[in-house]
C-alpha cells in the first residue's frame, strides 16, 4: 500500500491531536477534582469557531479586529485542527484557600468570580497538551482568543477554555503572522 504525504500528514495530526487530550487528562488535578474537558474540532466546526472569533474581535475591538481575532482566526483557518481544553468554573471547595482573592468558596461564588484551582488546572492541562504536540514535533500555539470564542459556543458545560490550533507545514503557521496587537 502506497501513503500520500498529505494522508501520513492528516493521519499524524489526529494522532496527536489525541495524545494532547490523554496528556490533559492525565495532568496533576488540585483537591483531586477532574474538571477538566477536551474536544478536538476540524472541518465545518473548525470554520465555525473562526467565525465566531471574528465575530467577536469586531464586538471588542472594532476596527482593531484583525490585529488579534482576525489573525488568529486566520491560523485557526490555516490549521488541520484545534484542541480545545476546559475547566469547569466551580469551586473546589478547598477548605481555607482564598487563592481566588474573596477569602473562601462562598465569597468567591457571591463575588461571581472564578475558583483560582480551575486557572491553576487548566494552565497544568494545556501545558501538557503542548508539551505532547511538541513531542511528535507538531507547531502548536495556546490561545486565548479561541477560547474566548469557545466559551460563547457551548460546547459543554460551562468552563474557562483554551485553544490549541496544531498544524503540519514546511513552516510553522504561527510565526511572521504579520500582525501585532497592541
Amino acid at each position: 500500500m502506497l501513503y500520500s504525504s498529505e494522508e501520513m500528514e492528516n493521519q499524524a495530526v489526529l494522532d496527536t491531536a489525541a495524545h494532547m487530550c490523554a496528556a490533559a487528562r492525565t495532568a496533576p488535578k488540585a483537591h483531586g477534582k477532574d474538571t477538566i474537558y477536551t474536544l478536538v474540532l476540524s472541518g465545518e466546526e473548525k470554520e465555525n469557531l473562526a467565525q465566531k472569533m471574528e465575530e467577536i474581535g469586531t464586538r471588542l475591538m472594532g476596527d482593531k479586529m484583525g490585529t488579534w481575532y482576525g489573525r488568529d482566526a486566520a491560523n485557526v483557518r490555516k490549521a488541520q485542527v484545534v484542541v480545545l481544553i476546559g475547566a469547569e468554573r466551580k469551586c473546589r471547595g478547598v477548605p481555607n484557600c482564598g487563592f481566588c482573592g474573596f477569602g473562601d468558596c462562598s465569597g468567591c461564588r457571591t463575588a461571581g468570580a472564578g475558583c483560582a484551582f480551575s486557572y491553576i488546572d487548566l494552565g497544568i492541562a494545556v501545558s501538557s497538551a503542548v508539551s505532547a504536540a511538541s513531542q511528535d514535533k507538531i507547531d502548536n500555539r495556546i490561545m486565548f482568543s479561541i477560547g474566548k470564542a469557545a466559551g460563547e459556543m457551548n460546547y459543554g458545560p460551562e468552563c474557562f477554555w483554551l485553544g490549541i490550533p496544531i498544524s503540519i507545514s514546511g513552516k510553522s503557521i504561527f510565526f511572521d503572522r504579520g500582525i501585532f496587537h497592541d
